[in-house]
């Protein structure tokens, strides 16, 4: 089975040349690797500089954000990225270039030895070849002076507990659709089609993933969680609630809202409440900014879960 690796890289350098030199410890190296660049020209010398054979597709930065019902916006200089975009982009290329099974990785997310090997693994049996393959990630602390040691890193496995952890060399079965994330994903050539990729109505920030999870469960397209698959997340400063997304968050909240009659991110929109950065406008079915928001800074450091939920690091 040839397998394709698609990384989004827009800054976090230091963070991509772990992503690739893990790589090139896995037991599985990857047949292929496509690194989608938004707007940052300095991805594809980097991969040069590293000797790491991977083909790179380079995109430009995002621009303002479209009209919304999450109110007036006020898009940061360059503009949200269309991480939607880049993951179809990523997947187009990484098929045209011959792939079989698509592994999506995070730029922040160092592989686990075994981690492709086990994807390709559930990937190639018959009862769950056809579903979205998820693996467990692991949020790591600030590292050292010295940075992060990939050869101990197998010994700082402690998954995210918000989602499941079957123990290594076992698959199970999930129906909670809401627990996938893009941080790390695989999927044959033929269920990435059957979902049907990325909905691109997204901009910026948040809800892409629980959105392309929702196409996948609509479609009839199976989720497992496979175990042993382990990633890494590397460190950086996130903040609770994401105040500098705001306008992303409520744009996304409503094209999901839109499309599944539902709100997502129910986290972050109460806590946006709370925080009197965002109301929830009754007769107008929609989340809305308030004035409080302009000059607000960021929140303390956190990680989020899939709803928007927060989890300290």
């Amino acid at each position: 089975m040839r397998t394709t690796v698609i990384t989004l890289v827009a800054g976090r350098h230091a963070h991509l040349r772990l992503q690739l030199r893990g790589l090139t410890r896995s037991a599985r190296t990857p047949d292929d690797h496509v690194v989608v660049s938004m707007g940052d020209p300095a991805v594809a010398p980097l991969i040069e500089a590293e000797g790491y054979p991977a083909h790179t597709v380079t995109l430009p930065a995002g621009g303002p954000l479209p009209p919304s019902a999450g109110g007036p916006l006020s898009p940061s200089a360059g503009g949200p990225l269309s991480l939607s975009t880049a993951r179809n982009v990523g997947a187009e290329c990484a098929l045209a270039r011959g792939a079989e099974l698509l592994v999506f990785l995070d730029v922040d997310c160092i592989p686990s030895a075994g981690l492709l090997g086990l994807y390709e693994r559930a990937a190639s049996d018959p009862r769950h070849g056809s579903a979205l393959l998820c693996g467990p990630v692991t949020y790591l602390p600030p590292p050292g002076p010295r940075g992060y040691d990939l050869g101990r890193l197998e010994r700082s496995v402690n998954p995210h507990p918000a989602r499941p952890n079957p123990p290594a060399g076992t698959i199970r079965t999930g129906d909670e659709y809401d627990l996938f994330w893009s941080l790390s994903f695989a999927a044959t050539r033929e269920t990435w089609t059957a979902v049907g990729g990325f909905c691109t109505d997204y901009v910026g920030y948040g809800g892409e993933d629980t959105d392309f999870a929702q196409r996948a469960a609509h479609a009839g397209v199976g989720l497992r969680w496979v175990g042993g698959a382990h990633a890494f997340h590397q460190h950086h400063p996130v903040s609770d609630p994401p105040v500098e997304h705001l306008h992303e968050i409520l744009h996304n909240a409503a094209v999901f809202h839109r499309r599944w009659g539902r709100w997502p991110m129910t986290g972050w929109l109460t806590r946006f409440a709370e925080a009197g950065l965002a109301r929830y406008d009754a007769a107008a079915d929609r989340w809305v900014a308030t004035a409080a928001h302009a000059g607000r800074g960021r929140g303390r450091c956190l990680d989020r879960d899939a709803r928007g939920n927060s989890v300290g690091t």
